[in-house]
């Protein structure tokens, strides 16, 4: 079992940066794909960013390119999320999730983090 563990969340102002962190609990072989979704009340959840196992594969919603970006650290059992130029519209509770590939992130979720953007 795989628990996910994100923090960096919080308040910001709009135009103003946050780093999410996900940190899986245990280190493991199987070469997972990572991710972060987002939630907001009346709306569906939304894949915002994704990594393949090595990093050198990325995915991004439309309307998070060129603002954020995903990365992986060096021991593959962290992910982040660098959020640029933030806008009230990216207020959300962001889940970090694992899967096999960067469109299948079912395997494992983590509690979710708590990202308001004041305007």
């Amino acid at each position: 079992q795989v628990q996910l563990i994100e923090s960096g969340g919080g308040l910001v102002q709009a135009g103003g940066s946050l780093r999410l962190s996900c940190a899986a609990s245990i280190r493991t072989s199987k070469n997972y794909a990572m991710g972060w979704f987002r939630r907001t009340p009346g709306k569906e959840r939304e894949l915002v960013a994704a990594i393949n196992w090595s990093g050198s594969g990325t995915t991004y919603a439309e309307s998070v390119k060129d603002r954020f970006t995903i990365s992986r650290g060096n021991a593959k059992n962290t992910v982040y999320l660098q959020m640029n130029s933030l806008k009230p519209e990216d207020t959300a509770l962001y889940y970090c999730a694992a899967g096999q590939t960067r469109t299948d992130l079912n395997d494992y979720w983590g509690q979710g983090t708590q990202v308001t953007v004041s305007s």
